[in-house]
């Protein structure tokens, strides 16, 4: 791991977002909450947030960081569902791997839960929407 004990602490947050791509009826299936092992949306977002708060234990080299916020906001369209995923916290380093694992275990959750359904679906655009805070300055996807 890098050493970071000289940086200083500021806050930190990033966002994350992952799609999963499906059948239109499988929307409409989880918009209605008819999933067969449950609600589907809630479901996702506890695994998401379970999932950035072991960020560290998941990716070798990542710090364990004390997140102070995780959230993870579900929106539809007609072929699939966009997960995002929000991380922040007051430390030495940044959350963007916490938000991409939370961001990432929510998708395959939805997948997990819906196989039975749908076995067309595909997660795509696993990816780092924001990042604030920290020496390197704020990015935006554009």
């Amino acid at each position: 791991m890098i050493d970071t004990s000289a940086k200083p602490e500021t806050l930190r947050r990033a966002i994350a977002s992952a799609r999963v791509v499906m059948a239109r009826e499988t929307v409409e299936a989880i918009r209605q909450g008819h999933g067969p092992k449950g609600g589907i949306v809630e479901v996702a977002r506890i695994a998401g947030i379970m999932a950035a708060k072991r960020t560290a234990d998941l990716i070798p080299m990542c710090h364990p960081i004390p997140l102070t916020h995780i959230d993870i906001r579900v929106a539809f369209d007609a072929d699939g569902i966009r997960l995002e995923a929000e991380a922040r916290a007051r430390a030495q380093t940044g959350v963007e791997m916490e938000a991409l694992v939370a961001a990432s275990v929510a998708a395959l959750t939805v997948y997990d839960m819906c196989k039975a359904l749908d076995r067309t679906m595909r997660i795509t655009d696993i990816r780092l929407e924001l990042k604030t805070g920290g020496k390197s300055g704020d990015y935006r996807r554009e």
